[in-house]
């Protein structure tokens, strides 16, 4: 190891929400499953709370609170997206509880989501965790599908 060379940056992201763990491509999207959003993994989820994939800070919340955006501490931007087509829902299948500039520690309280109002309106409640600043990432681990509990490591980012 020289004198410059640079210490490895690892982010570890964790399961947002309770479920059925999918890679990205298998998402049923496509702005989401050929990543034109940014890498990252989605959980079918089995649960309604939702925590944070990162620790960071809170840079904003879309006004339908279906999506929110994370900085983590070593400059990822984390995009925690809520469900399907659900901007369309106005927000109501959501209760969010952090605000714009909140210091959250990853596994925090972010919310819920109610997973039944989503489905009734015809609308899939997949839980979706984007890296949007790939441009920062040197590497980033695939994703072991099957079940998963809030909170379990799911994906390795290694940052440039």
């Amino acid at each position: 190891m020289g004198l410059f060379s640079k210490k490895k940056i690892e982010t570890t992201l964790t399961a947002p929400i309770d479920g059925q763990l999918i890679p990205l491509e298998k998402v049923q999207d496509s702005v989401f499953s050929q990543k034109m959003m940014g890498d990252g993994f989605a959980v079918e989820p089995s649960d309604d709370k939702i925590v944070s994939p990162v620790s960071g800070t809170v840079e904003s919340i879309f006004p339908t609170k279906h999506a929110l955006m994370i900085q983590s501490k070593h400059g990822l931007e984390i995009m925690l997206h809520l469900g399907i087509d659900t901007v369309e829902l106005n927000g109501e299948p959501f209760e969010i509880v952090v605000k714009k500039g909140d210091q959250i520690e990853q596994g925090a309280a972010i919310g819920k989501m109610d997973i039944d109002a989503i489905k009734a309106k015809q609308k899939l409640p997949t839980v979706i965790v984007i890296v949007s600043n790939m441009d920062q990432v040197k590497n980033i681990s695939e994703v072991t599908p099957g079940q998963v509990s809030v909170g379990a490591d799911v994906q390795t980012i290694q940052s440039k």
